[in-house]
């Protein structure tokens, strides 16, 4: 039996609340893998999900530091867009253990790139765009990292 999600949102605003809710509960320690192609709202949800969690900055994609800190929410947050790692080694290099196995939350754009990386318990957001639906329409689907039937 799945145990997969699955939200529309309509708008911007509702990806945003989406992120917004899931991090109003988020806890210490959690991963969460945003999954999706350019331009689905990847960065709307971590803006969301980042309010959910009291941060009070700008949040923007980390798109060329890899990871941003933001501690001045309820949890650290640790927002991590790995686009441009060619190779998962160099997360070793940034020092990522830290960041996945410690109190914050980690969120990482792009983790399907990494996902050797991903551990047990790790938590996919995949959001995709349906034209048919509309410009603004995307199907959002919530589960286990390691799901066996996302599709």
């Amino acid at each position: 039996m799945s145990m997969i999600r699955e939200y529309e949102a309509l708008s911007e605003a509702d990806t945003f609340e989406l992120g917004r809710r899931l991090g109003l509960s988020a806890g210490p320690g959690e991963i969460y893998c945003l999954c999706g192609d350019l331009g689905v709202g990847k960065t709307v949800f971590a803006k969301g999900f980042a309010e959910g969690l009291g941060v009070e900055d700008t949040v923007s994609s980390p798109t060329f530091t890899i990871v941003k800190e933001y501690d001045n929410g309820r949890l650290p947050l640790y927002h991590f867009d790995v686009y441009r790692i060619s190779d998962p080694d160099e997360m070793y290099e940034l020092g990522y253990e830290e960041f996945f196995f410690g109190s914050g939350v980690c969120l990482i754009e792009w983790a399907e790139l990494i996902s050797e990386l991903i551990p047990e318990g790790a938590v996919k957001i995949e959001i995709a765009k349906l034209a048919a639906k509309g410009f603004d329409y995307r199907s959002i689907k919530i589960g286990s990292y390691y799901e066996d039937s996302w599709d």
